[in-house]
Parts: C-alpha cells; sequence; structure tokens
C-alpha cells in the first residue's frame, strides 16, 4: 500500500515575497500528480517438472506480455530431465520494452527436489516467495500464455475488490499428431473444455480456480489460511486441490472468475492412460469434497454452491451410463424374447446431442475441422462419452470400496491394474448373474421387467434430452469462445 500525498495546509497562507502566489498551484498540480492509480505488484510461480521440452516457451511466453509479472520464480519440483538447466538459462533480470512502456522483472530458478506434496506442495513453496506481492500468478510448465493474458487477468482480479482470484480460458495447442487415437483424445478435450469454459462465461463464475494459468489475490489467500487454519493456502493432501482452494475463498466471502479475454495454450493428452489417468483423478479428487469429513475438514458442505458444477457433471455421467448400459441390456433381452419393438423416439436423443455438439464447435474461437467433424459424426463423440463414462465409475467404485479419502501412498495401487481389474472383474461377474436369472425367469416375469425397465430408461433419456435442449437454444451469443 503506497502512502497518502502529502496535502498542503489549509491554514490562511502568510504574506511571501512577489511570485509566491504562483506556488499554490504549483503544489496543487504536484498532489494530482501524485494520486496516480496505484500500480498492483504481481509475483509469478512457474510450475515444472518433466517440463524440458516446454518450459523456455513458458518463461519466454511471460517475458513478452504486455504485462510482464513483477518476479518470476521457477519452481522445479520431482523433476529427472533437463528443466532447471533451461530454466536457468533465462534466469536473471529483464528489462522489457512493452505497450504500456518500460518494464522490469526478474528470474528465479527454485529446484525443490522431491516433493510428496506435488503441484500443492510447489504452489504453497511459491506462496511464501511472493507473499509480499497483491496478486500471485500461477503458470504451468507446460502452457503458453497469449500476449495479453497477464494484463487482462489483473484487469480482472481488480475490477472488484471482491474477487479472490481468476481463471484464464483454456485452450488446447495445435500442433503435429500421430495416429488416429491421439487426435481423437485431442478432439474430445476441446470440446470437453470448451464445454466447460461455456458454463463458466455464462455465469462470469469459475467453480474452480486452478488450471494451467490463474492470479489470486495474495490476501485472499491469506485470509483463507486464517479461516482454515492452516499453514498454507493450498491443502497437500487433496487431489482437488484447485476445487477445495475455490471452496475455502467462497466461505470466506470472494468471488471465484473467469476472464472471458484471458487465454492459455496447453498440449493435450495424446494415450488414452494418460488421459484416463488425469480424469480418474480430478473426478475422484471432486468425489472426497461431495462426502463428509474430506481431507481433514469435519464440517463437509457438500450442497455448496460452489460444487454444483461437480454435482451436475457427476449426475450426467452416472446417469448416461445407466441409460446407455439398461437400453444395451434391455436391448439384449427383448431380441432373446422375440420382443423387440423399438419406437422412433428414441432417435431424438441422438438428433439433440448432435446439434447441441455442432453449435458448441462452432462457437469455438479456433475450431478446425477435426472439431467439426468431432461433433457432427455422433461415433467419435459418443466413444469419447464412454471414455469419461469409464472413469467417472473408476472414480466412484474406488470411492465406495475404500470408504474415505485415500492417501498418496495408495493411489498407484488404485490407479494400476489392480484396481482396473477389480472393478472389470466385477462388471463381468454382474453380466454372468443377469444373463442366467433371465434364462431362467418365467416370461411373466420377463415381460414385467422389459415394460418397468423401457419407462425407467425412457423417463431419464427424456430428461437428459431436455437438458441438452435448454443448452442448444440457450442464447450465448455474447459469449465468445
Amino acid at each position: 500500500m503506497t502512502d497518502a500525498p502529502r496535502v498542503p495546509s489549509r491554514t490562511r497562507p502568510r504574506p511571501s515575497a512577489p511570485g509566491a502566489d504562483d506556488r499554490p498551484a504549483d503544489e496543487l498540480t504536484a498532489v494530482l500528480d501524485d494520486t496516480r492509480p496505484h500500480r498492483s505488484t504481481i509475483g509469478c510461480i512457474v510450475l515444472a517438472s518433466e517440463h524440458a521440452s516446454s518450459i523456455a516457451d513458458a518463461i519466454a511466453a511471460l517475458l513478452t506480455q504486455t504485462r510482464v509479472p513483477d518476479v518470476i520464480h521457477v519452481v522445479v519440483a520431482n523433476s529427472s530431465d533437463a528443466t532447471v538447466e533451461i530454466a536457468s538459462d533465462l534466469s536473471g533480470p529483464h528489462e522489457l520494452h512493452t505497450e504500456l512502456g518500460s518494464q522490469l522483472t526478474e528470474v528465479f530458478v527454485h529446484d525443490i527436489g522431491a516433493d510428496s506434496g506435488e503441484r500443492a506442495g510447489a504452489l504453497n513453496y511459491g506462496y511464501f516467495l511472493v507473499e509480499g506481492y497483491d496478486y500471485l500468478l500461477s503458470v504451468d510448465g507446460d502452457a503458453v500464455a497469449h500476449p495479453r493474458a497477464v494484463e487482462r487477468l489483473e484487469a480482472e482480479a481488480r475490477s472488484d475488490s471482491r474477487i479472490g482470484g481468476v481463471s484464464a480460458i483454456r485452450e488446447i495447442a495445435a500442433g503435429p499428431v500421430d495416429g488416429p487415437m491421439a487426435r481423437f483424445l485431442l478432439a474430445g478435450q476441446r470440446a470437453q473444455g470448451a464445454r466447460s469454459a461455456l458454463q463458466n462465461l455464462s455465469r462470469r463464475n469459475a467453480a474452480v480456480l486452478g488450471g494451467p494459468l490463474s492470479i489470486f489475490s495474495v490476501a485472499a489467500l491469506r485470509n483463507v489460511m486464517v479461516q482454515t487454519r492452516r499453514t498454507t493456502p493450498w491443502a497437500e493432501d487433496a487431489d482437488a486441490e484447485g476445487l477445495l482452494l475455490s471452496l475455502h475463498l467462497r466461505n470466506a466471502g470472494y468471488l471465484t472468475s473467469i476472464s472471458p479475454g484471458a487465454r492459455v495454450a496447453v498440449p493435450g493428452m495424446t494415450t488414452l492412460p494418460a488421459y484416463a489417468a488425469h480424469e480418474v483423478r480430478r473426478i475422484a479428487g471432486g468425489i472426497d469434497l461431495l462426502s463428509a469429513g474430506q481431507r481433514g475438514d469435519p464440517n463437509a458442505q457438500p450442497l455448496h454452491s460452489t460444487l454444483r458444477v461437480l454435482w451436475s457433471e457427476n449426475a450426467g455421467l452416472l446417469a448416461g451410463l445407466f441409460v446407455r448400459v439398461a437400453f444395451l441390456v434391455l436391448s439384449a433381452a427383448a431380441l432373446s424374447t422375440g420382443a423387440v419393438m423399438l419406437s422412433p423416439w428414441w432417435l431424438v436423443p441422438p438428433v439433440v446431442t448432435v446439434l447441441s455438439n455442432l453449435r458448441l464447435a462452432l462457437a469455438m474461437r479456433r475450431a478446425d475441422h477435426a472439431d467439426v467433424l468431432f461433433a457432427a459424426l455422433l461415433i467419435p463423440a459418443e466413444a469419447f462419452r464412454w471414455v469419461r463414462i469409464g472413469c467417472a465409475a473408476r472414480s466412484w467404485c474406488r470411492r465406495l470400496t475404500q470408504g474415505a479419502p485415500y492417501d498418496r501412498a495408495a493411489r498407484g495401487t488404485a490407479d494400476g491394474g489392480l484396481g482396473r481389474w477389480a472393478l472389470m472383474t466385477a462388471v463381468a461377474a454382474a453380466v454372468v448373474a443377469l444373463a442366467a436369472g433371465w434364462v431362467q425367469s418365467a416370461a411373466t416375469v420377463q415381460t414385467a421387467v422389459l415394460s418397468v425397465g423401457w419407462s425407467v430408461v425412457g423417463v431419464i433419456a427424456a430428461l437428459q434430452t431436455l437438458v441438452m435442449f435448454s443448452r442448444l437454444v440457450r442464447r450465448t451469443e455474447d459469449v465468445r469462445l
């Protein structure tokens, strides 16, 4: 905080030498010059691990911003490649000339070695490096911020003193991709990210702060530490540390926002195991917050407004799983009895889905032919939906079987082959049991089961179709992806 400007005395001036009448005007001009808008200070934390191939681009993007951070700390943890050496080549002071004038910054590189806290641990380490600044800017080591991203994040954060943090819109970086699986996964991730950004921009509220580029008010983080009685802002034992911090910020009376103009490009995951591991961890971390006693916090708030998006996402994925599996099971059961009578109404959900996906693809600022084909052809979008449904099913099964938030040592077993084979074994056993019971059932029982089953599936499918149709007709002309 700057000192208040020195205001001239309001007492009657004493007689003085000739020419003194011009002095009050000069003093008033000096006072007006001293009341320039306060320039906030930004301390940037670059989170790096195995980022030897991207850390130079991430730092260079920060040094070419129209609003350059006042200091840049590169925090490298759990790295076994040349990330530290490459980042050190860009360390030191930098004098930059931008549209906003000459700016000075300095880059520091910190190799903290092995850190069990992973991302949250690096963020907490960086917080204590920049706690004397007004804002903390967190950047991933593989994220390339657009030239005006920091300027727009700062403007959004300063527009309202109640804002505790602002996130940028994430875009999947374009580049050469080898193989149909990689192209399929990248198109699916772009569609998934665009839908999430559309929901946040429609409300101008980010349910989850974090991601590859975000800015936080240091004062808000300090208040969160006081209210949660923690010594660090981020919980190092949480898989969804960004969601948990967002929840704490909202409880402290702060807003969590998303900037419509700040964008950041990140590489997508091009292998199915990598995407599945990331998605399972993200969903499982959110599930912990939906249950009581999460992460050492005895006052769980599963109905908190911040968690509505999470409830909606999980309900949609689980309902989609039920409808798809039940449709296949009922179709097979009806086929076995020779009573297959599919109604044309079952064509309505796929049509609405395609139209909704197409509208989303056309709203994307940098959509290409792959995005349009992914939306127009039902099969790719449906296949990606099955991948997400499988990740949600694994997350819920893991949470229900463990009964309590698991620790990081047990995560390797749960994410590895043991947990995957346990789920597949349970599904196979359930299929065999259903088939055996169906074959041995009487005809009247089979007819009753088919009648009730089709009715239940039809009602749930109709509700899902109405939700998709509402998204299709919703006015979003002022929202640009």
